[in-house]
């Protein structure tokens, strides 16, 4: 645990990307299996102890201080295991401290009362580090700057290889990742997924700046339409299939419409789309794909009035045969040829846009349908590779909408941002039914602002603020702010619509 808590507490002040990963690496070097399977695991959001969450770490620091001190160091500090960190009585009792894998598989076998005993107990031997360390761990919310690519960098660099390989065995893998490090560290072969419907690292767009344009060669790219759904990747075999997000989780429970109807032997790289108004492959707005993210189980009556389709972009395999190494151009044809003989329900294919110059790209891009973002950009000669190399793809998209609305509420941020207002409410203002205009709220935003900024904005918040409801802060309505945005939604939850 000592060097665990070590690792996180140099992590968090560590700003080099380089740096963290060279951490990273000398930990998983060094610490023992399957300590290092479970640090892994905890900084890439991948372990799941059900008998703590924060519910519980906060009636444990109920009990033994003032619940007002409470909240308002939790309130202050903005992160909770930071704050019961502080706040925890005593120094701790020092003494041996417990491996990351006594931890893990004790908590995982008790309920939530004797967990409650056996994180308190640990708290009260813990220092203060070491009792922040725990609490990231056992929550799962490390929260040090850490992405899960930088974890499997640093994996890689345990020997000679290929973060991309890492990447590719990484989602048929479970904590703690014993054969993983074993064949980082040349003491292994590469893990087997067996037959297991797998992710595939996604291959990436950089975003396009108009400068670029003049290095580019119109002629060695190919256009489509950005569509403004969520890119998903979707593979079937052998009567089975999966949905997975760009990150790799398995959304396959959401979508079960999606899923059913992949009977076939392929890995498609698309966008998922929600239809309407009876239509299945007429793409509806992105609110209305939102219904339907983020469900364990999805009613019948969410399927019929938004069926999901996957538009594809892309085909990564299809009957055994790996298409990735080729060029796109040639993908392109081969899924095409593919959709036109299968014909699979709740798939279709997303079209190639003809232009011959950048300025009949900048016309596309300019008369974009309003379920598009912009425009993709990809080499005709690119192959399929994990990650985002520059060049190869580009996202241009439309530029944003912008209005200018009045700042009516503020709350304060989290983390690094906790002691200041950095989330704001906007509003606009609109006749009454009776009597004078009236204010109400349409959006909320915590970015597009600079640190200097941030600074300036919260000093305007203390000194106009009217009224306070709980975490929430009421100012003079007095400060106009331009608020840059890709679509408006109709809603039936705000007083604006």
């Amino acid at each position: 645990m000592k060097d665990y808590a070590r690792l996180l507490d140099a992590l968090l002040y560590t700003t080099s990307r380089n740096a963290k990963v060279r951490l990273l690496t000398d930990y998983f070097r060094h610490a023992p299996d399957p300590d290092r399977g479970w640090g892994l695991a905890a900084i890439t959001h991948e372990l799941d102890i059900p008998s703590v969450k924060p519910g519980l770490i906060r009636d444990l620091i109920a009990a033994r201080t003032d619940p007002v001190l409470f909240d308002y160091s939790y309130d202050y500090v903005g992160d909770l295991a930071e704050t019961v960190s502080l706040l925890w009585p005593g120094d701790g009792q020092g003494g041996a401290t417990p491996t990351l894998d006594e931890i893990v598989n004790t908590l995982r076998l008790v309920g939530r009362e004797e967990a409650a005993v056996l994180v308190a107990g640990w708290l009260d031997r813990f220092d203060t580090t070491e009792r922040w360390a725990f609490l990231k761990l056992v929550t799962g919310a490390p929260r040090v700057g850490v992405s899960s690519r930088m974890a499997k960098m640093a994996v890689a660099a345990l020997g000679d290889v290929p973060v991309d390989d890492v990447e590719e065995v990484w989602h048929g893998l479970k904590p703690p990742y014993a054969g993983l490090f074993a064949w980082a560290c040349g003491a292994g072969e590469r893990p087997s997924t067996g037959d297991r419907l797998v992710f595939r690292p996604l291959m990436l767009a950089t975003p396009l700046d108009e400068g670029d344009l003049e290095k580019l060669a119109a002629a060695d790219y190919v256009a489509e339409w950005k569509w403004d759904g969520i890119r998903v990747q979707l593979a079937a075999r052998g009567g089975e299939a999966r949905l997975f997000s760009r990150t790799g989780d398995d959304i396959s429970d959401a979508f079960p419409d999606v899923v059913e109807a992949a009977n076939f032997d392929a890995v498609i790289d698309g966008e998922l789309l929600v239809g309407r108004d009876g239509d299945p492959f007429d793409p509806a707005p992105f609110n209305d794909l939102q219904q339907r993210l983020n469900r364990k189980a999805v009613s019948k009556a969410m399927l019929r009035k938004h069926p999901a389709f996957v538009r594809a972009y892309d085909l990564l395999m299809v009957d055994g045969e790996d298409l990735r190494a080729l060029p796109f151009a040639e993908r392109r044809e081969r899924l095409e040829r593919w959709l036109a003989a299968r014909k699979p329900p709740r798939l279709d294919l997303s079209p190639v846009l003809d232009f011959d110059s950048w300025d009949a790209a900048r016309t596309l891009r300019a008369d974009a349908p309003p379920v598009v973002e912009g425009l993709m950009l990809k080499r005709a000669d690119s192959v399929y590779v994990p990650g985002r190399p520059k060049g190869p793809w580009f996202k241009w998209k439309r530029d944003p909408f912008t209005i200018d609305c009045v700042v009516m509420y503020a709350q304060r941020g989290h983390g690094k941002r906790s002691s200041f207002f950095s989330d704001y409410t906007f509003g606009l203002w609109r006749a009454a039914d009776e009597g004078a205009d009236e204010l109400v709220p349409v959006g909320k935003a915590y970015f597009g602002f600079t640190d200097e900024e941030l600074k300036q904005l919260d000093a305007w918040v203390r000194a106009h603020s009217e009224a306070r409801f709980g975490p929430v802060t009421q100012v003079e309505p007095s400060l106009v702010v331009e608020v840059a945005f890709d679509a408006v939604q109709r809603s039936t939850r705000h007083k604006s619509g």
